[in-house]
Order: structure tokens, then sequence, then C-alpha cells
């Protein structure tokens, strides 16, 4: 099966189509685009680099690397000798990679959103992330659980829950405490505090420590077990390339659009289809379309589309005070809100790739 990583075309990449534009005129432009209320936000990785979450594509994303081989959903629930090895790899890397991501805090720009939630003008968010950094923003809210899962749709599900392939659900934690216990050798070393360069899936690359994947246990589903069956195929509750979204989330992705009066987009190349199509359907049915995002996208050829080429975390604060004026000044919430978040970026190191050995090409 020949299974490929969506990419931005060669032409954008080396002839970019949109410039830098002053934060002030940026700020002005998004202000004055959010103003009228009822929007629809999708966002991309863009969004999490200043939690320290490298990005997948633009400037030093991982997958603008041809040498980086992600594994690929018929490769992680094969069922045969191979399919086990790349489990191994898959779930060893994973295990300790995972905790930079469960420990990662929400930046300006995630809390900037959230404002915009609590105050009505953004009602739904469709992001791409698999982070949950948007509900930890949101969180401050203290929002109820059907706002929640009216407002915020994980288009591409999230690394926080674990599900097997007969669809018992445990939350990421707790399967983290299973791999584990069936691996007190990697515990230890995970304990010791090694720093390792996570890369945004929520992997690492631990090639260059002359590790072996073959002794790394992945544990049985104990659900399963109960039911008389054994089965330790396991995967994150996200989609793999090669795996389609849900008809669910599609559905309801596309009423999303359908129900706004215009689309952001923030921190996204749109590189894969399952966002590149709903900027298509909100053009289809006539809304405004306002892009933010630093380097070459999907959009930049499509008309219809504004673009700033600016990182949000420069302006996002800003374009809620003007947004929200003395309303947000007086709501304590809005207000801890804009206080709050993080700006660390990662350093801008090596690409972190990890080569597969020749016989998992």
């Amino acid at each position: 099966m020949r299974v490929s990583v969506p990419n931005l075309p060669k032409s954008l990449l080396l002839n970019p189509l949109t410039k830098q534009v002053p934060v002030s005129k940026a700020i002005d432009s998004v202000s004055a685009f959010l103003a009228p209320g009822n929007v629809t936000l999708v966002t991309g990785a863009g969004v999490s680099v200043d939690s320290g979450i490298r990005a997948y594509r633009g400037r030093d994303g991982l997958y603008m690397n041809p040498n980086y081989k992600p594994i690929f959903y018929h490769e992680l629930l094969d069922e045969t000798e191979k399919g086990q090895s790349f489990r191994q790899r898959y779930w060893l890397r994973s295990y300790l990679g995972y905790p930079s991501v469960r420990e990662a805090l929400p930046n300006t720009t995630h809390y900037a959103i959230a404002a915009l939630q609590h105050a009505g003008v953004i009602p739904r968010l469709i992001t791409q992330n698999v982070d949950g950094l948007h509900h930890a923003a949101l969180s401050m809210a203290h929002p109820s659980p059907v706002m929640v899962e009216k407002s915020l749709l994980e288009l591409h599900g999230t690394l926080h829950r674990v599900r097997c392939k007969h669809g018992h659900l445990v939350d990421r934690t707790v399967f983290q405490d299973w791999l584990s216990s069936a691996n007190p050798k990697w515990k230890d070393f995970a304990d010791t505090g090694t720093e390792l360069r996570t890369n945004p899936d929520g992997d690492v690359a631990i090639e260059h420590l002359g590790a072996s994947y073959n002794d790394f246990v992945i544990p049985e589903c104990p659900t399963c077990l109960q039911e008389n069956r054994h089965n330790n195929v396991h995967k994150p509750d996200l989609v793999f390339f090669g795996e389609s979204i849900s008809e669910y989330v599609k559905n309801r992705s596309y009423l999303d659009i359908e129900n706004s009066d215009r689309l952001l987009l923030i921190g996204t190349t749109l590189a894969t289809y399952s966002a590149f199509r709903l900027l298509k359907h909100a053009l289809a049915l006539g809304k405004p379309v306002l892009m933010i995002n630093v380097g070459p996208s999907r959009a930049d050829v499509v008309e219809g589309v504004h673009k700033l080429d600016i990182a949000s975390g420069d302006i996002m604060r800003d374009v809620v005070r003007n947004v929200l004026g003395h309303r947000g000044a007086i709501d304590s919430t809005v207000e801890k809100m804009l206080s709050s978040g993080i700006r660390r970026p990662p350093l801008t190191d090596d690409d972190g790739s990890a080569p597969r050995n020749a016989d998992e090409d």
C-alpha cells in the first residue's frame, strides 16, 4: 500500500507568494474581521509552537524533511510480525515522548482564542492539533462539558486517549502506567530525565542511543482479556496517515463551517485535505476567509483568502482587547486569560529525523 505524507507544492516553498505584514496592520485587520462575531476558527500546529511543540510543516517543520518517515495506519495495525515491530518502534518512542506533550502549557495564542470563545465571538473551534492545549486554555472559564463538546472539535483526535483494535478506550496516563510496568528498564531510563528531542506527534528519536525496539513490551488490553481474547494492538485515539476521519467528525466539521458567518484560519498550512476542504466549503458558501500563518500555505493560491504572514503570538492578545473593548476589561475571566500563557518556542536544532531501518521500508 502506497501512502504519502501530505505536503506543500515545491513551487510555494521556493517562491512564497505572501510577505510579512506590520504588527499594527495585522492587529487592525484581524480585529475588524472578528468584530461581527459568529466566527468558526480552524487551527493547526503553528498555534502550539509557542508551547514548545514543533510544527509539522512550514519553516523547519519535521514533515519538510524527506528523510522523516512516520508510521502509517496500516503499518501500526498490521498483525504480522512486521506489524509488531512497527508497534514496538512506535510505542517506545511515544512512551518516552508523551510526557513532554502532557506537560506542555497553553501559550498566549491559546488563551487569546479561549477568551474569544468565552465571549462568544468564536462559538466553534476546529483544531487539527492533538495536544489538548485548546481544552486546557478554555478550562480557565470552567465551561460545562456540553459547552466544550459543542464548541471544540478535534479534527484529528487526541494523544490523550488510547484505543485498542476492538474499541476499548483508556486514558493515556493509565496506558503510560501499563507501559512502565511492562518495561521497567525503559521506565528507569525515563526517570533519569534524559532530554530527548520531541517530535510534534509526541514521539522522540532514540536511534542515536543505539537502542533496540525488539525487547519493548506492549501490554495486552485488560478488557479484551476479560472477554477471553488476547490483544496487544493499540493506537492513540487520533487519525494516522492513511486513516480517514470518522463520518461524524467530517459532517460535524462541515456543519461548523455552515453555521458560521466567516472563517478564520490560524497556524496551519492546510496541507491535509481534511482541513483544506473546510476552506473550500467556506468559500463555496460565500463566507469571508482570513488566514494567519507564518510562511507558505496551500491557501496562498486560492482566490478569496486574505492571508496575513505573521505569528499569532505577536498579535492575538491585542486583537482580543480591540474586539472586546470595555466588555473584556470588566470580565475577570477574559482579563485572567489575557495575562496567561507562555511563549517558549522550541530551539532550532537538528531535524530530529529518524530514518527507518532498511527492513522497514
